[in-house]
C-alpha cells in the first residue's frame, strides 16, 4: 500500500452508523450498566472515541503500538518527561525548540533532571556525552529552525547499547515523509498543531511508542496529569491527516524552489533546507525520508536583528506569526520569537543567528512567493539606507 493510500484509508468508517466523517462525540462522561461495567467508556479524560480514533491513526501511520493525543505539543513532551526520574538526564540536540528547552531548563531541572545538549548531526557526538545516568536521548530532526539533520537509525543503536530510550520530535517531516520507529526510535512526539492539522487552526500534540507496555506508561501519565486533547480538536487533527500527503507534497515542492532561490540572493548569508545539496547532511536526509518537507530558514549577510525585523515588517504573503506548517505562508525571527527564552549566547551557538528568519512556506503560487520574497529584500535595502541600519 502506498503512503498516500495508507494515510487516507487509516481514517475508519463509523461502525455504529457507516459515517464516512468520524463522528465527534462532545460528552464528559458515559452511562454504566453497573459500576465498572461500560461499552469501554467510563469519563472523558481517560477515554473519548472520537480521540481514540486519532490516536489509533495516528499510531498506524507511524508504525507504533501505541498513540495518546495531548491539548498542545509541549504537553506531548511533558508526558514523555514525566517517564523520568530525579538524577536521571536527558542527552538532547543543541539546536531545540525554544518550548522544550523552556520545559526542560525551568520546570524539570529544579526536580533534579539534567539536560545535557549537544550536536547530534554527528552520532559520534552522542556517543561521546552519553553519561551513566543518561536515560532519553532527545532529537529533533530536521530541528527547528536550522533544519539540522541526525542519523536517526545509527543514535538509534547508540541509545539501544547504553539502555536510553530515544525519543525523536517528527513535527517538521510527519510521517508523510519520515517514520522514526521504522529506525530504530521508542518515542515519537509531534506538535499536531502543526501539519498534522495543517489549517492553523487548532492546538494538539501527539505521541506514539514502539511498545504496548511504554505507550501504557504515556497513557496512565496522561490520565494522573489530565493533559488531554478535546473531542473537536481530535476531529480536527483527523480531517488535516486527510489530505496530509498532498499539503506536505506541495509544501515541500515550493520549499525547495524557495531554498534554491535564496541561495542566489546577494543579500542572503546562509540557507537551512535539507533538500539543497549544500545541506550537511543531505545525504542522511535522503536516505530516511521521503522528502524535505516546507520549512526554510536563512541568514542575512547584515547578521543584526535590525536587518532581520526590518526583512520580516517588509513580507506581503508571508505572514508574520508563530507556529508553521499551516495552508497560508508564514515567516518569524527566531532569535525574538520562538527562541527568546534561549540565552543569547547559547542560541548563536546553536547555529540560531541574529539575522535567521525561518519561513514556513505554504500552498500558494510559489512564484508569488519568490517575487514577496524579492520585494520584502528591496524594501529592507531601502530601510538600512534611510535608517542607517549598521551594514
Amino acid at each position: 500500500m502506498s503512503n498516500a493510500t495508507q494515510l487516507i484509508h487509516s481514517i475508519p468508517v463509523d461502525a455504529l452508523t457507516g459515517a464516512i466523517s468520524v463522528p465527534i462525540y462532545q460528552t464528559s462522561t458515559y452511562v454504566q450498566e453497573a459500576p465498572g461495567v461500560n461499552k469501554g467508556y467510563d469519563y472523558a479524560r481517560t477515554n473519548n472515541p472520537t480521540r481514540a480514533t486519532l490516536e489509533t491513526v495516528i499510531a498506524q501511520l507511524e508504525n507504533g503500538s501505541v498513540g495518546v493525543a495531548f491539548g498542545s505539543g509541549l504537553a506531548a513532551i511533558d508526558a514523555v518527561v514525566k517517564l523520568l526520574n530525579a538524577g536521571d538526564e536527558i542527552l538532547a540536540v543543541d539546536d531545540i525548540y525554544g518550548g522544550a528547552f523552556r520545559l526542560f531548563t525551568h520546570i524539570y531541572e529544579k526536580f533534579g533532571v539534567k539536560v545535557n545538549y549537544v550536536d547530534t548531526t554527528d552520532a559520534e557526538n552522542v556517543f561521546n556525552a552519553i553519561t551513566s545516568n543518561t536515560k532519553l536521548i532527545w532529537l529533533e530532526t530536521p530541528t527547528n529552525p536550522t533544519l539540522k539533520v541526525s542519523d536517526i537509525a545509527a543514535i538509534a543503536k547508540i541509545a539501544r547499547a547504553h539502555s536510553c530510550l530515544l525519543c525523536v520530535d517528527n513535527t517538521f517531516a510527519s510521517p508523510a515523509l519520515q517514520q522514526p520507529l521504522t529506525l530504530g526510535a521508542d518515542i515519537v512526539i509531534h506538535s499536531a498543531t502543526k501539519y498534522l492539522g495543517g489549517h492553523s487552526d487548532l492546538i494538539a500534540g501527539l505521541v506514539v511508542t514502539k511498545e504496548k507496555e511504554l505507550g501504557e506508561k504515556i497513557k496512565f501519565i496522561q490520565n494522573a496529569s489530565g493533559a488531554i486533547l478535546a473531542p473537536f480538536d481530535s476531529w480536527l487533527v483527523i480531517r488535516g491527516i486527510e489530505t496530509l500527503h498532498l499539503r506536505v507534497q506541495q509544501h515541500s515542492r515550493n520549499a525547495q524552489a524557495i531554498a534554491e532561490f535564496l541561495e542566489t540572493h546577494p543579500a542572503v548569508g546562509k540557507v537551512y533546507y535539507p533538500g539543497l545539496k549544500t545541506h550537511r547532511n543531505h545525504d542522511i536526509a535522503q536516505k530516511q525520508s521521503r522528502g524535505f518537507g516546507g520549512i526554510v530558514s536563512f541568514t542575512l549577510k547584515n547578521d543584526t536583528e535590525q536587518a532581520a525585523t526590518a526583512f520580516i515588517k517588509s513580507t506581503r504573503y508571508f505572514k508574520l506569526a508563530e507556529s508553521l506548517g499551516g495552508v497560508k505562508s508564514l515567516l518569524c525571527h527566531p532569535a525574538q520569537m520562538t527562541h527568546k527564552s534561549i540565552p543569547a549566547e547559547k542560541r548563536r551557538a546553536a547555529g540560531v543567528a541574529d539575522s535567521l528568519v525561518r519561513l514556513s512556506v505554504g500552498l500558494e503560487e510559489v512564484t508569488d512567493l519568490i517575487a514577496d520574497l524579492e520585494q520584502a529584500f528591496a524594501k529592507q535595502e531601502q530601510e538600512i539606507l534611510v535608517t542607517g541600519i549598521p551594514a
